[in-house]
């Protein structure tokens, strides 16, 4: 058994295996309701999910005809994705405690990564859903991108934005925060200056968590889908965007991984990027 909750603590559940996979999904939804380059999912018995509380704070959005994604409305966690016709539940991994011992089976829908993301493991990888899988790929949401401008947009679509000028970096952090507040193994950010976003629609659709014992650490995401946005942060005059969120290519990539001390023991880093136990010096 193994127990899972949001950033804020309002959901809480618990998992009693058998945990037969955990796949890692590049799909262009995970990438935006997630803001990051993949989203891990534990796939569980549905039988096996227990609700502890707030299942009351969960929102619902439908993202397809056939499929929702669920996230806590006070902090924009994902929450434990239902499927009752196949009697399973996929448990977002950041999400859940400890190591739970189900090794990562497979990449899917690598063909539709974000350009900026280079995979080095040695996992299986599939375009889409891997041989066996009886389902129909739909194909996401297509955000038209002048050339030169660099936007991104929650996964609905009500909140988009523009960013201009050089970033100042590039990173993917590992803190359990992040994980948390991802719902992943880690979070991939691109950092600006505060002056360089413009808000194209929707930044009145933007809620904000902030966690209270921490000087800087909050999360901004949509109301509606739940996809994390950027977050502006005043007082150290940047905006932190979530790279998964792009629409087009933001021209960076990935400079080294932060708060690697607190890597989630199931997500191996493979690359050849410098690693900081916590924040660079």
């Amino acid at each position: 058994m193994t127990t899972g909750s949001c950033l804020c603590g309002a959901v809480q559940y618990e998992i009693v295996g058998p945990f037969p996979m955990m796949v890692h999904c590049h799909c262009s939804r995970c990438r935006k309701h997630h803001g990051t380059a993949f989203a891990s999912f534990v796939i569980a018995p549905l039988t096996g999910l227990r609700w502890i509380q707030g299942e009351d704070a969960i929102v619902s959005y439908a993202s397809t005809a056939h499929s929702h994604r669920s996230f806590c409305r006070h902090c924009g966690s994902v929450a434990p994705n239902l499927m009752p016709e196949a009697g399973i539940a996929a448990c977002p991994a950041g999400n859940l405690m400890g190591d739970f011992s189900v090794d990562s089976q497979a990449h899917i829908f690598v063909g539709s990564k974000a350009e900026w993301e280079i995979l080095t493991d040695s996992l299986p990888r599939f375009d889409e859903y891997p041989p066996g899988v009886s389902a129909t790929a739909i194909p996401g949401p297509v955000r038209a991108a002048e050339p030169g401008h660099i936007t991104g947009s929650c996964l609905c679509g009500d909140v988009k934005y523009e960013v201009t000028g050089a970033p100042t970096r590039m990173s993917i952090c590992h803190c359990t925060r992040c994980q948390k507040a991802r719902s992943a193994g880690a979070a991939t950010n691109v950092v600006y200056p505060d002056s360089q976003i413009t808000w194209l629609s929707g930044a009145d659709k933007i809620r904000e968590y902030k966690v209270p014992e921490a000087k800087f650490f909050a999360v901004a995401f949509c109301e509606r889908c739940g996809s994390t946005v950027p977050r502006i942060s005043k007082e150290r005059g940047i905006v932190v965007v979530p790279a998964g969120a792009f629409d087009s290519d933001p021209g960076i990539r990935p400079q080294a991984h932060i708060f690697a001390g607190s890597r989630a023991p199931w997500l191996a880093i493979t690359d050849s990027l410098p690693q900081f136990p916590e924040y660079p010096t």
